[in-house]
């Protein structure tokens, strides 16, 4: 059997991995940065910024993000009607109905006060948001100066009801908005703090180009600013992602700064993949091949973490070798979201019975910090950067990193032995 170089890295990998897995310990970070991609600490991102404490998406959420120790700070962006990105989940900043079914208020597509602003009602209107109709108030329906008289409210109130006290507090953010505050706090922190936006729902934005002022591609007044702020570089602090392909494809004609493949569930497909007919799904991209077709034009995949340890009934089950074999096409993993209510873990790391009560959040991020990942999106950066942070017991018996790399050894020996005997 013939031996790669990549293979070799796999092997690496699986017993270092199983080193990690040994007892109940975890490990140090020196040990763990050995298993991130490029050997250095992994990032922590902050999901909408502090999302966990503070409305989505505002520069309240942002700064806090910043104070309890975010690497990086994550807004999603839109476009108004006059061409501007902002910073909001979903291109619609309130929702009556989807695909038939009345929304009651307030519900996940409703994150500002639109209700409460008569001026705007009859800017009610249906569109279809990839493959979905939905009748709300569509964000490039509204220039930027009418975006600023909205507030933001938070997304989750039943799960996260001390969010709500700060409802109609926060304006909408533009994307200069955040990187303005990126770049002071990073002078005013001592450390450099990066920013990971995501170009929500380009498909969407593409085919609604009548709809703006502008007729410029979302993927390029993004571009513009960022290399306005940061230069058209790898090494800015700036990683742009998406869950669609083609677009992340032209970015990459258009930029040199990183690219992050987004990976849905399994069994889903990336939506410009829909509309093209293409039935590769996002399962098929997180396999080997397609993690070596994202590395033609992304640096890393942005992963749902149950594609990284899958949770059948709530449950933690096996881990899948998706950061082993990212890591071997060169790609880094920065799986989202970890969150520290009940609601959201896994069923032997909740704290009692309160959904909205914080639970066992730390050892659940410490399983996936175990497996290499090079960072994670998380909406509380504060539990994130101690999860981190804990990773400190060196597990018994250490010889495991040894025994990895005398089994490298071992197979470039190999490797050489049968291609001298097959020359």
């Amino acid at each position: 059997m013939q031996c790669s170089s990549r293979r070799i890295r796999q092997v690496i990998c699986v017993l270092s991995a199983a080193s990690l897995m040994i007892g109940n310990d975890v490990v140090t970070v020196d040990a763990l940065n050995a298993q991130t991609l490029y050997g250095q600490k992994p990032i922590v991102i902050g999901h909408r910024g502090a999302s966990g404490y503070r409305p989505e998406h505002t520069l309240a959420a942002y700064q806090l993000a910043i104070d309890l120790g975010a690497d990086y700070i994550e807004p999603d962006l839109v476009l108004t009607k006059d061409g501007v990105a902002i910073a909001r989940h979903e291109p619609l900043f309130g929702a009556t109905m989807i695909n038939g079914t009345a929304l009651t208020v307030p519900n996940e597509f409703t994150t500002t006060d639109i209700f409460d602003r008569p001026e705007f009602a009859s800017r009610l209107a249906t569109r279809i948001l990839d493959g979905n109709v939905i009748t709300g108030f569509w964000s490039d329906d509204f220039t930027l100066a009418e975006v600023k008289t909205l507030r933001a409210r938070e997304r989750i109130p039943n799960i996260r009801p001390g969010n709500a006290a700060y409802n109609d507090l926060y304006e909408i953010p533009t994307l200069q908005e955040v990187i303005d505050l990126a770049k002071s706090q990073s002078i005013a922190k001592g450390r450099t703090i990066g920013i990971y936006p995501e170009t929500k729902h380009p498909t969407f934005f593409a085919t609604n180009v009548a709809n703006r002022t502008t007729s410029a591609r979302f993927e390029d007044i993004v571009v513009s600013v960022l290399h306005a702020n940061y230069g058209n570089t790898a090494e800015a602090p700036v990683f742009l992602q998406s869950f669609e392909v083609s677009n992340l494809q032209y970015l990459k004609t258009q930029t040199d700064i990183k690219l992050v493949q987004l990976l849905n569930g399994g069994t889903g497909r990336p939506y410009d993949f829909v509309v093209a007919g293409d039935l590769r799904t996002y399962g098929f991209l997180i396999s080997v091949p397609g993690l070596d077709f994202i590395n033609d034009y992304a640096s890393g995949i942005g992963p749902t973490r149950d594609l990284l340890i899958p949770r059948p009934g709530n449950v933690i089950g096996t881990p899948t070798t998706a950061v082993m074999d990212a890591h071997a096409a060169g790609l880094l993993v920065h799986p989202f979201t970890f969150r520290a209510e009940n609601n959201f873990l896994s069923s032997g790391y909740r704290i009692g019975t309160d959904l909205t009560a914080f639970g066992n959040y730390q050892d659940e991020t410490i399983l996936y910090l175990n497996l290499g990942i090079d960072g994670f999106f998380t909406d509380h950066p504060d539990f994130g950067v101690r999860a981190v942070q804990a990773v400190s017991v060196v597990p018994e018996p250490s010889t495991f990193g040894l025994l990895a790399l005398g089994a490298a050894g071992l197979l470039v020996v190999q490797s050489r032995r049968r291609r001298s005997l097959n020359s």
